[in-house]
């Protein structure tokens, strides 16, 4: 399943490969829908007509877009969500067009013909191209690309030592495997539970604006992932590490979660000895959008620590994921009507 999700084409406003991924895994025991932006949402009505509790993870990867082709048939691209340049150079990237799929590589001024000034500052990303090997303007309308085409980057899963995973795209795909393994448990499940793939998270958390819409959940979940500040350079302080188990975001940049839904995920991972840590963010996740929807939706930030996230290849520790995605199964299975009134009981 991580190869199958990791693998898959899918950056912002792209994700149909990744939605019926997706879709496949919900079919089976879950009613199926989509919303008008193209996120998919599964719905299970449970044992028992308790809360609506939403847990969502998005489905679109960081990527590219197709801005021009040079006479010389080089590709000029724009980034669709956040990159830091430095990482492009001489990777290889996917190509999508509607003759099918080219790879290529990322190109830039070579060093060897620059001015010293020129070698000491980093590429701006308006400065780097894609090479398909296509000869010309005529040779890139062979190949059918023209502006607005996605990119995604080639990198292939893979197993590390020490139970380290790596692959593109884990950001947010792994979110995608926790639903994936959510809806295979749920048979013994008692609530009313929608598990929803969003899109365009990474360009401003549009899908989980409309997901939330069609939803209307009691309280929401975002699964996704968080920063691992275990390697060379980090913060040798900070608690966010490989091993560290499941993240319990107290802050990002787009909310601060309910307390008492914060309390009460701490208290059932102490109850169930799933290893978990507190920790911030200075980005935002779904429920960034999904907490002020309607009248508010109590909501929390679950993820694992990982690295080198927005690049070709990130890595993740398979046993945080486990420990994700227990803790997931116990929270819904223990979130009942009497939990949710304490949680939003504020006078």
């Amino acid at each position: 399943m991580f190869a199958e999700l990791t693998e898959a084409f899918g950056p912002s406003g792209y994700e149909g490969d990744v939605r019926a991924i997706m879709a496949g895994h919900f079919s089976g025991s879950m009613s199926v829908s989509t919303d008008r932006l193209g996120s998919v949402v599964a719905s299970h009505e449970g044992e028992a007509k308790g809360p609506k509790i939403l847990v969502a993870a998005h489905m679109d990867e960081v990527g590219f877009m197709v801005k021009h082709i040079t006479k010389e048939g080089y590709i000029r691209f724009l980034p669709i969500g956040g990159w830091w340049p430095q990482v492009l150079l001489s990777q290889r990237v996917n190509v999508r067009t509607r003759k099918g799929d080219f790879e290529g590589i990322i190109g830039s001024k070579p060093p060897h013909a620059m001015k010293e000034d020129e070698r000491k500052k980093p590429p701006e990303i308006d400065e780097l191209f894609i090479d398909l090997g296509v000869v010309g303007e005529k040779g890139a309308a062979d190949a059918g690309v023209r502006p607005g085409d996605p990119i995604i980057p080639v990198s292939p899963f893979r197993f590390l030592a020490n139970g380290v995973l790596a692959a593109k795209a884990w950001d947010d795909r792994v979110g995608c495997a926790v639903l994936a393994e959510l809806a295979n448990d749920l048979p013994k499940h008692p609530s009313r539970l929608y598990l929803a793939g969003t899109v365009q998270e990474e360009v401003g958390l549009r899908g989980a604006r409309t997901v939330a819409g069609l939803v209307e959940p009691d309280v929401a979940f975002a699964i996704d992932v968080s920063l691992s500040s275990d390697t060379p350079g980090a913060d040798s302080d900070a608690v966010e590490k490989f091993g560290a188990g499941a993240a319990v975001l107290v802050h990002d940049s787009t909310m601060i979660p309910n307390v008492a839904l914060r309390d009460f995920v701490c208290e059932v991972a102490e109850a169930e000895g799933i290893k978990y840590h507190l920790t911030s963010l200075h980005g935002g996740y779904d429920t960034g959008a999904i907490h002020i929807s309607k009248i508010g939706v109590p909501s929390i930030a679950l993820g694992l620590p990982s690295r080198y996230i927005h690049s070709h290849v990130s890595a993740i520790y398979e046993e945080d994921y486990s420990a994700l995605l227990n803790l997931m199964k116990a929270v819904t299975q223990r979130l009942d009507s009497k939990k949710l009134s304490e949680i939003t009981k504020f006078v």
